[in-house]
């Protein structure tokens, strides 16, 4: 039986302050999470102010984050479509 199905206002209680908690510790991280994405536009605009494109430099924290096979293999057949298109 979970903490809801229980029966009784001390049970009504403890759920209570249970979904409080999980709630408040979720909404705590959604104010971590939108901090560190202003971090995050903080650093863009230092990058984008010092020259570097920022466009090409989160394409490379994307790559960064993948497997070198399947990069290596996804910019061979765009190889071979570019070849194919006399690009």
């Amino acid at each position: 039986m979970s903490v809801i199905e229980q029966t009784g206002s001390e049970s009504y209680d403890v759920a209570a302050g249970e979904l409080r908690q999980f709630i408040e510790r979720y909404e705590n991280l959604e104010e971590e999470k939108k901090a560190v994405a202003d971090q995050q536009k903080e650093v863009m605009a230092e990058a984008k102010a010092r020259g570097y494109d920022t466009k090409v430099m989160r394409k490379v924290i994307a790559l960064r984050k993948r497997d070198k096979d399947e990069i290596a293999e996804e910019e061979a057949v765009l190889e071979m479509y570019k070849a194919a298109l006399g690009m």
